[in-house]
């Protein structure tokens, strides 16, 4: 038997195996304080019940491990009553010869061209460019990896309302990029979404933190400052300068929206609500009101949202003294020319108002999130 993260997204520590139990934890890295993410795969473990007993505090979510038992192609969530404290059992199938666990289902940069693809394949066996998708380089990340720009929507330059969306500022915050992915896939395909394809021009940086994407980091609270407090005097993240140069000439004051997606603490109160975060600024916090209005008004397809759960500036964590860290995305975009809505959303891992959290259910959320843009963004006409 074999246990290792040595793949994209991967994170363990093994401290030891003594008989049918592991003893590991995740690896914090860079981050200052604790935190939560790790993945693994177990090799050549087919028919043993295993325990698993995490030895740096509790890490396990409120569903328990995410799991994969064909070598991370599909997931599902293990259940709480495998749960004991800090250790979860798992029997493994027999033949079972890749297993991984997760704190959440992963998304790396594999899922999100598997994603791409499916839409820019049939345009590129027609030796044709797709008309509404694009995948262009923002940067390259401090290891040299390359940071895609996904381009969305009116792509002549002939747009005259833009948006950009954002996510994986904190690398570990995966189910935030299933929404994304809904988001992106409703635009291309939603006969009802034909005007903000075809109107609205989006700039989307789905690995803000793109190396800590790959490396399995868990990325929230990085010393000296994460990706998300990186937006004031010199950044020190290229993804960050790159956004900070190349968003405000992008824009030409035509920025409308803005939309920065991350996941919450690992479960717990308002950590298993969908919900937005309001800004210190009147006009943003009634324009975000509004939008909340829209999105809470559509039957949803995916998690439930309701804007009374949205977060204003001055209640628990959303205050000044928060800044002292360093100024987030939404701030940032919030001063943008233009802007009439810059917000970000939290997406639970797990559980939503008692909604599993799935890949399925997150992608679902994005659509209704697309859908919202569309009648906000035209009601702002």
């Amino acid at each position: 038997m074999r246990i290792d993260g040595d793949f994209p997204g991967g994170n363990i520590i093994v401290e030891e195996i003594i008989a049918d139990r592991v003893r590991l934890r995740q690896d914090i890295r860079d981050t200052g304080g604790w935190w939560f993410y790790w993945c693994f795969r177990v090799h050549s473990a087919a028919g043993r019940t295993l325990t698993f007993e995490f030895t740096d505090r509790n890490p396990i979510g409120v569903r328990g491990p995410a799991v994969s038992a064909d070598g991370g192609g599909t997931w599902f969530w293990l259940g709480a009553e495998a749960v004991e404290g800090a250790s979860f059992t798992y029997t493994f199938p027999a033949g079972a010869e890749d297993v991984r666990f997760a704190f959440a289902v992963p998304y790396v940069e594999t899922n999100l061209w598997a994603f791409l693809d499916t839409h820019l394949r049939p345009f590129r066996q027609a030796k044709a460019g797709h008309p509404h998708l694009r995948v262009d380089k923002l940067c390259d990340s401090r290891k040299g990896r390359r940071v895609e720009l996904v381009r969305l929507g009116r792509l002549d330059g002939g747009a005259a309302r833009r948006v950009l969306l954002t996510a994986r500022h904190h690398a570990c915050e995966t189910m935030a990029s299933f929404a994304l992915e809904g988001l992106m896939h409703s635009v291309l395909t939603d006969e009802d979404l034909a005007w903000l394809r075809e109107e609205v021009e989006f700039f989307i940086v789905p690995f803000v933190d793109k190396d800590g994407v790959e490396d399995g980091d868990q990325g929230k609270s990085r010393t000296p400052r994460d990706h998300n407090r990186d937006y004031d005097k010199e950044s020190i993240y290229p993804e960050v300068r790159a956004l900070r140069l190349q968003v405000p000439a992008w824009s030409e004051g035509r920025l409308r929206f803005s939309l920065d997606m991350h996941c919450p603490y690992l479960g717990g109160g308002r950590s298993e609500k969908v919900f937005l975060v309001g800004q210190d600024n009147d006009y943003l916090w009634q324009l975000l009101t509004e939008f909340s209005a829209i999105l809470e008004s559509l039957p949803p397809t995916g998690l439930p949202y309701r804007a009374a759960d949205n977060l204003p500036f001055g209640k628990e964590w959303n205050t000044a003294e928060r800044r002292i860290e360093g100024k987030s995305n939404s701030v940032w975009a919030g001063a943008i020319p233009g802007i009439v809505s810059a917000s970000t959303i939290e997406i639970p891992y797990a559980n939503a108002s008692g909604t599993a959290v799935t890949p399925e259910s997150a992608r679902a959320l994005g659509m209704d999130l697309a859908k919202a843009i569309q009648k906000f963004l035209r009601a702002c006409e």
